[in-house]
């Protein structure tokens, strides 16, 4: 049997001028340091190789040299091919300078691309990214101008729009484990996340190219069993035992905790808890649109706060949180250790999380945004002076059935305080996050318009709302101040047809009692009898249709009301600062609508809102309910009972 082990000056000489070289890593974690310090010293000491095509698909490094950041001198790289340039910023800054040749792709594509390597596939049909500057027809994903080759066209398949990603055949496969045997087989025992590691394998020795592996130690052949094997040795070319164990770390922060790798499970009862400022007010409100029973996704920032919240107010046995990593249910982890989680009830490979994400698995994600515009659209990817990159979010904003972009209304040096359950601007942020033109569409407002897709705009002062006439300002935090605190922070007017304020009970450092909004037990208490008057009162104020859910819930309690008052009574409902999800309106008319017009002697609607009066016409009328929608609540009992 062949003895794979090797050193890593041994299997460094066999990568090529010219070789396309892939390697592993999700942010600051499971990255195979070693090896790329042994790249660069290679290159530094005989200028070899030279002219390579660097394939990743999150960033993998600490942003400060680490990681793929090693990689930035003259004449090592060509060509990058990447979701995320913001880890590795001297090679971001390369990009930009047309030194290199660089795409910023799709995570989830650049991921699922491996894949096809290795199936000796030509490349990738999908539907991510259309519409956002992916699309060859805005950009193609080319960072530079010295990029000419295209390798995402726009295609047409039966009527219906594509994108194809060509594939780039791989020489090289950069992977990590823990343990392997000298005939090269690989398990991940003590790693928080497999990512593509077989996937890379497979495509690099499909292409007769090389895969080389750092592990953290040797073990005797046969002592891994067939199932933990993770990468089977015969994809295997190189195996090298990470002697400095501050070149296998977990990530930069942790050397190694067991709770994310999910060899033991921790109490999380004594998470300590986020203090009441601007990260957790947007935290908090975000955390209102969680979907019980639903999966899941968090972004990295801002919306990883969530995840905290959720624990604070033990919701989280009710949601199933999920990464684009790969990590599947417990709580998910923050900092160096974003992506994965601890207490997870699975690890899967980062391909076949994005699978189930583009395939509409998701039923919400919540993200952060650099910058967005009067349409909706957001920039995550490239601003301020910035090559950043768009890793998942593309994937996951397009795909997951609801989004929620959060983040602080402006950026560079914010302060809020909370004082007396309202908000108070201490000092402004520098730079406006809505503007006028993004620099960069990460995300399509129309096209999420024309889906239907729900999508809210989380931050610490004031929530909008995506509407197909663009954004629409629903809700603003007690104490702040329409002019000053958000119109005159703007670059452009949204819709202010019905405003309302946030939640009170954000902005108060105590619990919230999260679980009972979002499970609705207290959706009984919204609806009243008037025995005298025959009328039933449904107070529906400020309340949302966010999930199916919902719409399953309020059928059930209208259904036992009707029980309980007997048919053909008066239906009174006050919908002020009530929202429907775009998606949601036909099946709301369907379900609800119809069964106030079937069990109701008359039926009226109230709202302030113009456009949500208009809205609810406009869905009940199209599903043969004739609705009788008023402003006020007066207005609905005089001019239409005559009382």
């Amino acid at each position: 049997m062949k003895d794979k082990t090797t050193t890593t000056e041994q299997a460094m000489a066999l990568i090529r001028t010219g070789d396309v070289v892939t390697t592993t890593g999700f942010v600051q974690s499971c990255i195979p340091e070693m090896l790329h310090a042994a790249l660069e010293k290679r290159f530094l000491q005989e200028g070899a190789p030279r002219d390579l095509t660097l394939i990743m698909c999150a960033g993998a490094g600490d942003s400060k040299g680490l990681g793929t950041g090693r990689l930035h001198h003259d004449g090592l790289l060509r060509r990058v091919i990447a979701g995320n340039f913001g880890r590795m910023p001297k090679v971001a800054q390369a990009a930009q300078e047309n030194k290199i040749c660089g795409y910023n792709l799709p995570q989830g594509v650049i991921s699922q691309l491996y894949r096809a390597c290795a199936a000796g596939q030509p490349g990738l049909f999908s539907k991510v990214g259309l519409h956002t500057y992916v699309d060859p027809r805005h950009g193609g994903g080319k960072v530079n101008k010295v990029t000419n080759e295209d390798i995402v066209s726009h295609v047409e398949v039966e009527g219906e729009e594509w994108l194809f990603y060509k594939a780039t055949k791989i020489d090289v496969a950069f992977i990590r484990g823990t343990s392997a045997d000298r005939s090269g087989n690989i398990s991940m025992e003590r790693e928080a996340l497999t990512l593509d590691c077989l996937a890379q394998a497979m495509a690099a020795h499909n292409n007769g190219g090389i895969v080389i592996a750092q592990v953290e130690r040797i073990v005797e052949d046969g002592s891994i069993k067939p199932k933990d094997v993770k990468i089977p040795g015969l994809l295997v070319d190189c195996v090298v035992v990470a002697d400095d164990p501050e070149m296998h770390r977990m990530n930069y922060g942790v050397q190694h905790n067991p709770a994310l790798s999910g060899e033991i499970r921790v109490p999380v009862n004594a998470m300590a808890k986020m203090p009441l400022e601007q990260r957790k007010i947007i935290a908090r409100r975000a955390a209102f649109e969680l979907p019980p029973n639903g999966a899941v996704n968090l972004g990295v920032g801002a919306p990883d706060g969530v995840a905290a919240v959720a624990n604070e107010e033990k919701v989280t046995p009710y949601i199933t949180l999920t990464t684009e990593a790969g990590a599947v249910g417990g709580v998910l982890a923050g900092g160096s250790s974003f992506g994965s989680s601890a207490n997870a009830d699975s690890i899967i490979d980062q391909n076949q999380m994005f699978d189930f994400y583009d395939g509409g698995g998701l039923d919400l994600t919540c993200l952060g945004m650099a910058e967005c515009d009067a349409q909706g659209s957001v920039n995550a990817s490239r601003f301020g002076g910035r090559l950043n990159g768009c890793g998942g979010f593309i994937n996951i904003s397009q795909n997951s059935r609801a989004v929620v972009f959060a983040g602080t209304f402006t950026a560079g040096g914010l302060r809020v305080a909370v004082e007396d359950g309202k908000l108070r601007i201490v000092q402004e942020g520098r730079n406006k996050k809505f503007v006028r033109l993004i620099e960069q569409i990460t995300f399509s407002g129309p096209y999420a318009s024309e889906r239907s897709q729900p999508v809210l705009y989380v931050t610490e002062r004031c929530v909008l709302q995506l509407t197909p006439k663009g954004l629409e300002l629903i809700e603003i935090a007690p104490g702040i101040d329409l002019q000053r605190d958000i119109l005159d922070q703007m670059e452009f007017k949204p819709i202010m047809d019905n405003v309302t304020t946030m939640d009170p009970r954000i902005f108060r450092d105590e619990p919230m009692g999260l679980m009972d909004d979002l499970l609705n037990l207290n959706l009984p208490e919204r609806i009243t009898y008037d025995t005298e008057r025959n009328q039933l009162f449904v107070n529906l104020e400020g309340w949302s249709v966010k999930k199916m859910r919902d719409i399953e819930d309020l059928s059930r309690v209208l259904s036992e009301a009707f029980d309980k008052s007997g048919q053909g009574v008066n239906l009174v409902m006050n919908q002020n600062g009530f929202r429907i999800a775009e998606d949601l309106q036909d099946e709301y008319a369907e379900t609800v609508g119809k069964m106030l017009d079937t069990f109701s002697a008359s039926v009226a609607h109230y709202t302030t809102s113009a456009f949500m009066r208009l809205k609810m016409k406009e869905t009940l009328s199209s599903r043969g309910v004739q609705p009788h929608i008023f402003e006020s609540g007066e207005e609905a009992q005089q001019d239409y009972w005559g009382s």
